[in-house]
């Protein structure tokens, strides 16, 4: 199968919509999108991934499933030691998360006292105890690290969702920590990140990723892509986001 997972477009988060270069780019993924054979739609509840599917979904006479643990991972909130303010759990500042090492392991990130204490842990099963169901729903069982092909297939499902969320489900699929996702790649509004099932050995798959963060979409009408999830590239460019 192939899986597509789908950031929302540039947001507003005010409003929990989409900005009018958000619109924009949620029509230009549309004509991408809408010319694929998809099996299933489904969708975050919050407004911004919701508006972002909607011209997808209204080409193609479609609709897509709400799914509540699609929404956004930022009501996981820790205090990091040395600080009184929670942060969001895959946001951390370079000097701290860098110093420890667990946060690199795709096992022992999430058993870190203050994560625990910031209930990611619970948090983190919900996510990935409902990609597992998704995902059998869809052919494959989890088995360990790979998942059995019940129902092998060719089948393309796409998931409209947000950034913070991708790293938690791109580190379940893949064995990376998510937390190193989130730090150290950059998914941009309405980018389009793609795995397939690779069957190598009879009845198990694993899941490959052939691209990341693709925006050949926007790129292809010369609409330059979104800032939002990146961050000033030199401490003195004070005209970008700190």
């Amino acid at each position: 199968m192939r899986l597509l997972i789908i950031r929302h477009g540039d947001p507003d988060y005010s409003i929990d919509s989409l900005t009018e270069k958000g619109w924009r780019e949620a029509e230009l993924l549309a004509d991408r999108i809408s010319k694929l054979d998809v099996k299933a739609f489904y969708c975050s509840p919050l407004g911004r991934a919701k508006d972002t599917a909607r011209p997808t979904l209204e080409r193609m006479g479609r609709e897509a499933e709400i799914l509540e643990w699609l929404r956004e991972f930022y009501y996981c909130r820790v205090t990091v030691p040395g600080t009184d303010e929670p942060v969001i759990c895959w946001d951390f500042m370079p000097s701290f998360f860098t110093k420890v090492d667990e946060l690199y392991d795709c096992e022992k990130f999430k058993e870190i006292g203050f994560m625990r204490d910031g209930n990611y842990p619970e948090l983190y099963n919900i996510v990935t105890d409902g990609l597992d169901a998704l995902l059998e729903r869809h052919g494959y069982r989890r088995h360990g690290r790979y998942y059995d092909a019940v129902d092998p297939n060719r089948d393309t499902v796409v998931l409209f969702c947000h950034f913070g969320i991708e790293c938690q489900l791109l580190g379940h699929l893949l064995g990376i920590s998510p937390v190193i996702l989130g730090q150290n790649f950059c998914a941009a509004p309405t980018s389009v990140t793609t795995l397939y099932t690779e069957e190598r050995e009879e009845g198990i798959a694993v899941f490959r990723c052939q691209s990341f963060g693709d925006l050949s979409h926007l790129y292809a009408a010369d609409e330059p892509p979104a800032f939002s999830a990146r961050f000033c590239e030199r401490y003195v460019d004070f005209d970008e986001r700190h």
